[in-house]
């Protein structure tokens, strides 16, 4: 399958370029585009991608692939709209979008939201055994825990290529569009704190909603969000389960701390489900999973199956088979809608103004 990948970043670079590299069986990247024709040319040599843009309404249209693949930061609502008007099927890296707007845009088509935790084999083990002892109507509660250093530490192993040929005009207005958006979605006076924990959501803990989804359904109500430490911070949020239980949140920016750990506990009638993510940029390292269950016994289970690998797979099973995907448009509004009630209940709590959709 011929694809088109747009945005050649740190995630594309450190991920989709040495997964794409292993799987030509399944897919060959015809055209790549960044703002950075650095970036652009960096990708392109190593994938053998012919053909390099930097604007993506002009890849668009001379096509010759596919499919596209979004890889780009900040919002992707206009360009999965652009490619999906074109006729394209769509794999989006999440965040789908800033606003319920520019889902709602968003003409029919074919569209995969990319949330690889739910295609991470220990997931997928752990949604079979959550099914065989009732599914969510035995759970508890989920208590979900993320330490997440910086970036740079997190990918500093992956050799990335730098660019700063895109011209600096181009950024600001860029910035400023996405700006925008984040007022519609929070309204114009809503303060920094609560831009940046809206931005926290939608950027990392969406990830958690997405298990959330998969587990038990989204949460119909946040009850309580705090937020402390200086930007981003650390960030709590809790509320009911639609079905049963509760869940929590907690969320720590620790720049310096050795490892990213991601822990995901789902306490049941008769024992817990405890999965443990590591870096997500880290190829084919194992989520564990372990099951405690009766007689305290502890069962751990670990498959090196790369997640992203196994969603890029399901991606081309879509198009191809039109097997459905795990998250659609729907489920990628669901989130949006998820990380909006989290950014009013913690302006409600602390009387901050909120507005636009969040309102």
């Amino acid at each position: 399958m011929r694809i088109a990948l747009v945005g050649c970043g740190a995630v594309t670079q450190a991920v989709y370029v040495p997964l794409l590299s292993r799987r030509r069986d399944l897919f060959e990247v015809s055209a790549v585009c960044d703002l950075s024709r650095t970036l652009a040319d960096a990708v392109g040599d190593r994938l053998g991608a012919a053909r390099r843009y930097t604007a993506v309404a002009e890849m668009l249209a001379e096509g010759g692939f596919e499919a596209v693949v979004v890889l780009a930061s900040g919002s992707h609502g206009e360009t999965v709209r652009q490619a999906l008007a074109a006729g394209y099927a769509v794999l989006c890296e999440k965040p789908l979008a800033l606003t319920r707007a520019e889902v709602a845009a968003l003409p029919e088509g074919r569209l995969m939201v990319a949330y690889m935790k739910q295609y991470d084999p220990a997931v997928r083990r752990a949604e079979e055994i959550l099914a065989e002892l009732g599914g969510p109507e035995v759970i508890r509660s989920v208590e979900v825990t993320v330490l997440h250093p910086s970036g740079e530490s997190q990918l500093a192993f992956a050799n990335l290529t730098q660019a700063n040929d895109v011209d600096a005009g181009l950024l600001a207005s860029l910035r400023a569009a996405e700006g925008e958006l984040v007022s519609r979605a929070l309204g114009e006076q809503a303060p920094e704190q609560v831009r940046n924990l809206y931005g926290v959501a939608l950027g990392s803990i969406c990830h958690d909603l997405s298990l959330l989804r998969r587990f038990t359904g989204s949460p119909e109500e946040i009850s309580y969000v705090e937020m402390w430490g200086a930007a981003p911070g650390s960030i709590e949020i809790s509320g009911p389960l639609p079905v049963r239980g509760r869940f929590s949140v907690r969320w720590h920016y620790l720049e310096d701390y050795p490892a990213y750990r991601e822990t995901v506990a789902i306490h049941h009638d008769r024992g817990s489900l405890e999965l443990v993510f590591p870096s997500p940029y880290l190829m084919n390292a194992p989520t564990t999973l372990t099951v405690v269950s009766g007689g305290e016994s502890r069962t751990h289970w670990r498959d090196v199956t790369e997640a992203f690998e196994v969603q890029l797979v399901a991606f081309h099973a879509y198009v191809n088979d039109g097997k459905p995907p795990l998250t659609d448009a729907g489920g990628g509004l669901e989130d949006i809608v998820t990380a909006q009630r989290i950014a009013a209940r913690y302006a409600v709590q602390h009387g901050l103004p909120i507005g636009g959709e969040s309102a």
